[in-house]
């Protein structure tokens, strides 16, 4: 036993000051490159050719700048370049023996996005793009025609490899141009996409009147059945209606003419762009931006543009005598319409570096006021087509009442006359329609005692499972039909799984799965996704499948309390906001179960404050079946498959485990 402590304190002692590691310049970029641009993926290599792309437009965008190029060259690099004014040469007064051009690209938050007066709106506004650009790259090399001179320095994974060289006098250019190779030390594949970039490069057109956009790209890079062109010139005078003109050619319009249009806010506070038609029959689609940087999860701008059309419908129902417009919702108006809303304005707030959300909340009142009134004057100049319109709308909304009636009643003769079984261990909620209802799946009964407490009783189920469920990739069926924890899913959800499935008989609009965070509550939510991709995969496919995102750690110092979802988080917390004095007390929940029931209610199921993240399936055929394949891989049989997997992936893994 004495040894034993001997051990412990020999331990302690060695840990000291010379084994906290500091990260300085941009080594924290390639040590977590998922913080800056969301993982290390297709997706995430992209980013990387945005963030250069962004800043060319914000030249544009701020009126300095009319025409931007973008080439994918034989060696796999990208070039990207502008005739703005071109990044500052000087040497910049904090740092006086580098030049304004190294500290950009060498330090995180630097740039002229910051202040009042460079920019007006611009896209880049964490001043970490092109520096986590240059930090990923295993050699960039940038060139800046300024004051009539040439200007060229090279770089390597984050660091100057030359001095800032002067290349000599230049009359008839200017501008910015950055050329850099993605670094094969972060990402697992560095091969851009031709088609992926030229549709980014060709919406940015779009989404700017007063830019030019130049393309190209070597043939050989372009696969056979890619029609991606090897060169183009973008141009588009008409902004977002000539996008929306394009993509809706082939299809009958319940209305000829779209609505749309452009307009400023009040007080200079920026101004916006927007397009949308609706066609007769089939799925719409809806593209938002802020600043030309896309956000596919829309956000407070999307939030003010449906609130502008719902009021005015409703508005011109109620002024035209027709009573079922009260019935209408967002979606009968924009669900199966084809949506494009573009705004510009200063100092946008979005959710996480890649910027996917955007959360300034003066966004969704700027443009609900701007729309609104617009939208108004555009039913009213045209009654037939107003009425039109209206008939259509209230089609949907009839549609949508009806199956939620068929649902209601469904649920409602189900369980009132004892022909659905229910699991016992379900708690279920009040609520007989399935609209806004959810049940959390989470594991054990002390976790299940906890949601109970803490549920919202009327749209909030609770369906606790015994420990990690059988994976049912590598089961036989008859031993998935048998296993007690999967019957109890199926019974409680109502919709059957494989060929039996029907989304109309789902008793829940949301299916969350709430899971400790940590490695064994991770492993239970990935045995439950591989249920649900395998034997109810349109399930996820409607979009009805979530992650609840529990806190790990809660941090208080004096009344000041915030949760932190796992160790990074934390230490962010720790640096930005508890910087006072005080004592700081730091608690880790050891699971859901130890969690006290307002305190799971207040962070993880009160839908008002807490994160979800959706499970998605690829649309594209080929990345679904890619998708197929790494599921078989990592969940089937042959352990072979996992063990090339893990030694193939194994350098890249750079996160801490939690044993």
């Amino acid at each position: 036993m004495n040894d034993l402590f001997e051990n412990v304190s020999a331990t302690s002692a060695d840990y000291s000051a010379k084994d906290i590691e500091v990260l300085e310049g941009l080594e924290p970029v390639r040590q977590r490159p998922g913080m800056y641009i969301g993982g290390t993926d297709e997706r995430a290599l992209h980013h990387l050719a945005a963030e250069v792309l962004d800043n060319s437009m914000d030249e544009a965008v701020a009126g300095h700048a009319s025409r931007i190029e973008i080439e994918l060259n034989e060696d796999g690099s990208l070039s990207i370049s502008d005739n703005g004014r071109g990044i500052p040469i000087d040497p910049h007064p904090k740092y006086k023996d580098k030049s304004a051009l190294e500290v950009i690209l060498t330090t995180l938050h630097s740039g002229g996005k910051f202040k009042d007066g460079a920019y007006a709106t611009s896209g880049g506004l964490h001043g970490v793009g092109v520096s986590v650009v240059n930090a990923l790259s295993a050699w960039l090399q940038v060139e800046v025609a300024r004051d009539r001179a040439l200007f060229q320095q090279s770089y390597a994974r984050g660091k100057a490899t030359s001095k800032l060289d002067n290349k000599g006098a230049v009359s008839n250019r200017r501008g910015t141009k950055i050329t850099f190779l993605p670094d094969d030390e972060i990402f697992p594949k560095t091969d851009f996409k031709p088609s992926r970039l030229y549709k980014l490069a060709r919406s940015k057109a779009y989404l700017y009147k007063g830019v030019e956009i130049r393309w190209k790209c070597p043939e050989s890079m372009i696969a056979k059945d890619d029609d991606t062109p090897t060169q183009a010139t973008m141009h588009f005078p008409g902004g977002l209606r000539d996008y929306l003109s394009e993509a809706l050619k082939d299809k009958t319009m319940v209305v000829e003419e779209p609505f749309a249009g452009a307009a400023a806010f009040p007080g200079g506070a920026g101004q916006l762009e927007w397009a949308i038609g609706w066609p007769a029959y089939g799925d719409g689609f809806a593209n938002y931006y802020c600043n030309t940087v896309p956000t596919p999860q829309g956000g407070t701008h999307e939030s003010g543009f449906r609130a502008a059309l719902l009021k005015g419908v409703k508005a011109y129902g109620e002024m035209t005598g027709n009573k079922k417009t009260k019935n209408i919702t967002g979606d009968d108006i924009i669900g199966t319409a084809g949506t494009m809303l573009s705004v510009f304005i200063r100092d946008p707030q979005f959710q996480g570096q890649t910027k996917d959300k955007l959360s300034t909340p003066e966004a969704a009142r700027l443009v609900e006021a701007v729309v609104r009134d617009h939208f108004d004057h555009w039913l009213t100049e045209a009654p037939d087509r107003a009425e039109v319109l209206l008939r259509s709308i209230l089609e949907r909304t009839d549609e949508r009442l009806k199956r939620r009636e068929e649902r209601e009643v469904k649920r409602k003769t189900a369980v009132g006359r004892g022909r659905l079984r229910l699991p016992g261990k379900l708690t279920d909620c009040s609520q007989q329609d399935m609209d806004g209802t959810e049940i959390f799946i989470v594991e054990g009964d002390s976790a299940g005692g906890s949601a109970k407490q803490a549920r919202n009783r009327k749209t909030q189920a609770v369906l606790p499972i015994r420990g990690k469920i059988l994976n049912v990739a590598s089961a036989a069926t008859n031993k998935i039909n048998a296993n007690s924890e999967i019957s109890d899913l199926n019974l409680a959800l109502g919709c059957g799984m494989r060929d039996k499935y029907d989304g109309s008989a789902l008793r829940y609009e949301r299916v969350i799965i709430m899971t400790d965070a940590d490695v064994d509550g991770a492993h239970i939510a990935t045995l439950l996704m591989t249920f649900f991709f395998k034997e109810m995969p349109q399930l996820v496919k409607d979009g009805h499948l979530y992650l609840a995102q529990p806190p790990l750690y809660r941090i208080a110092q004096g009344g000041k309390v915030l949760y932190a979802r796992d160790d990074d988080h934390k230490d962010e917390l720790m640096e930005t906001e508890f910087t006072g004095k005080g004592k700081i007390e730091i608690s880790r929940f050891k699971g859901l179960g130890e969690m006290p029931a307002a305190q799971l209610k207040e962070t993880t199921m009160t839908p008002a404050n807490r994160t979800l993240l959706r499970i998605d399936l690829p649309t594209d055929s080929n990345e679904a079946a890619k998708t197929a394949n790494l599921l078989e891989d990592l969940m089937g049989k042959n352990p072979e498959k996992r063990f090339n997997f893990i030694r193939d992936n194994a350098e890249f893994v750079r996160e801490k485990i939690d044993i």
